[in-house]
């Protein structure tokens, strides 16, 4: 049977306000176990992210460790993706913690099976130097297997939109109760398709931007696919956007974006 979270306002703002700034599921690398004197990052995480609703792609990246003056990833067939040096006060003193995320071309702009050319699977390598001259270096996994889209999406058992330009979404009042099928395979038309995934997360964002701006995130375990809003969250006649995010243990991530009016 699939578990069901209820939050009050008071402990879903307190979770919210925890749950910022937490970075997606790390594949914890270590370095080469043959080499003592590389230093191993503390967290390596190479992964995509894909908007299953504007159908794009993007590759991230979440590294942390030892304060570092230079990084490099190299793809499988040591071919370098990434070099970082750092300059003046900047080298001196050294970074730690490095996230970003590429450009999302959609699939008009960059074909899927393009982009999966660029970033192939297989191990990626960081290296690094430390501010005191000491070699860094960690693989990550990264692999093509995409969690498949969150289906089944409803707001009060009503169906979202599939198309908010078109259709705002169907009307209901509260309390708000959002449901989604759970995910047990890949995604069925992108990268390892149809294949069992393990998913590790959900996310579950819900956003008003009219007339100020209000949003509620939780984080979700996988056994959980069913959220009742905090009381009082919205009032007749505003527009809500929905995501539903699901995120497989490799790190890869799939989101859907819907949409739903109050009465």
């Amino acid at each position: 049977m699939k578990k069901v979270l209820f939050l009050t306002t008071a402990c879903s703002m307190a979770l919210a306000a925890l749950l910022v700034g937490m970075a997606p599921g790390a594949i914890w690398a270590g370095g080469d176990d043959d080499d003592d004197e590389e230093i191993p990052f503390s967290v390596a995480n190479i992964f995509f992210e894909l908007n299953d609703t504007d159908g794009d792609l993007g590759i991230h990246a979440l590294i942390d460790g030892d304060p570092w003056k230079s990084l490099e990833i190299e793809i499988p067939g040591e071919r370098e993706n990434l070099r970082i040096s750092l300059r003046g006060g900047l080298r001196r003193q050294g970074l730690t913690e490095l996230f970003f995320e590429s450009a999302e071309p959609t699939f008009d702009e960059l074909d899927p099976e393009d982009f999966f050319d660029r970033f192939p699977e297989g191990e990626y390598g960081i290296e690094g130097t430390t501010i005191e001259g000491e070699e860094m270096e960690s693989t990550a996994i990264v692999t093509h297997l995409l969690p498949a889209p969150a289906g089944n999406l409803r707001v009060n058992g009503s169906l979202v939109s599939e198309d908010c330009d078109e259709d705002p979404g169907p009307s209901v009042s509260g309390p708000f109760v959002v449901t989604w099928d759970p995910v047990p395979l890949s995604h069925p038309e992108l990268g390892r398709t149809g294949e069992p995934v393990v998913v590790t997360m959900y996310q579950l964002v819900v956003e008003r931007e009219e007339p100020t701006l209000l949003k509620f995130t939780v984080d979700l375990p996988p056994d959980v696919t069913e959220v009742t809003l905090p009381g009082g969250f919205a009032e007749s006649g505003e527009e809500f956007k929905i995501e539903v995010l699901v995120r497989e243990e490799s790190g890869n991530q799939t989101a859907v974006e819907s949409c739903f009016r109050v009465d």
